[in-house]
């Protein structure tokens, strides 16, 4: 079983950063990946960005390429998702999972443990 817990969520201005953070614990998850959604009321989730714990292959949504940078730290067992040029649309609950193996999925349902999400808020 692994738990994750997000935090970083926030009030920021349209243009303004946000890093995003993801804690991990429970069994070892070097062979994992971890992704980011977000969510907006009556929408479905949306992938944001995916990385593989044990090796450095990334995977970005094209809305969010080139604004932001998904990062791990193996000895905190934490992901980052550091996010700039953030735009009003980008507000929503941002959610950190995770799963096991390599291919770094978009789908959200094949990704077994969820956080409890965290909320953004980009102000115009």
């Amino acid at each position: 079983q692994v738990q994750v817990v997000e935090s970083g969520g926030g009030l920021v201005q349209a243009g303004g950063s946000l890093r995003l953070s993801c804690a991990a614990s429970g069994r070892s998850v070097s062979n994992y990946i971890v992704g980011w959604f977000r969510q907006t009321p009556g929408k479905e989730l949306e992938f944001v960005a995916a990385i593989r714990w044990n090796a450095p292959y990334s995977r970005y949504a094209d809305s969010m390429k080139g604004r932001c940078t998904i990062s791990r730290d193996n000895a905190k067992n934490t992901v980052y998702l550091q996010m700039n040029g953030l735009k009003p649309e980008d507000t929503a609950v941002y959610y950190c999972a995770a799963r096991g193996g390599s291919t770094l999925y978009e789908e959200a349902d094949e990704y077994d443990y969820w956080g409890q999400g965290t909320q953004v808020t980009v102000s115009s």
